[in-house]
């Protein structure tokens, strides 16, 4: 992919460039009406329109990295709401298993809730 890349980058490189050469008649650019100064050649419309073209890409490349961060952002606020799902079930359950050992331990029942693993004496 990266060859053909390059192969269709030097071909426009050259194409342009034999526009460029091959056109020195007169010309005039009107923009919105009005004629634009410095535009005497035909290769100064084709520069102009290189140009354009130019500034056209790299807005339309800041527009897609804008889009590409927006998604990462998004993806990763979502992944973030799970987690602090996850984790608030996972404290609502332990402060379920709290109140039912402090309930129990209040009634005086000498049994724990969760079974103690006991040392063997040396």
């Amino acid at each position: 992919m990266i060859f053909l890349g390059l192969v269709l980058v030097l071909a426009a490189v050259v194409a342009g460039t034999a526009v460029v050469l091959d056109n020195t008649g007169d010309a005039e650019l009107v923009l919105f009406g009005d004629s634009v100064p410095g535009i005497t050649a035909e290769w100064h419309v084709f520069m102009a329109g290189a140009v354009v073209a130019v500034v056209f890409m790299a807005g339309a490349g800041v527009a897609a990295l804008g889009f590409r961060r927006a998604v990462n952002m998004r993806r990763e606020l979502r992944e973030l709401r799970d987690e602090h799902e996850e984790s608030l079930q996972t404290l609502e359950l332990e402060r379920r298993k709290l109140q039912q050992a402090l309930a129990q331990a209040r009634r005086g029942v000498d049994e724990p809730p969760v079974p103690a693993q006991r040392v063997a004496p040396n």
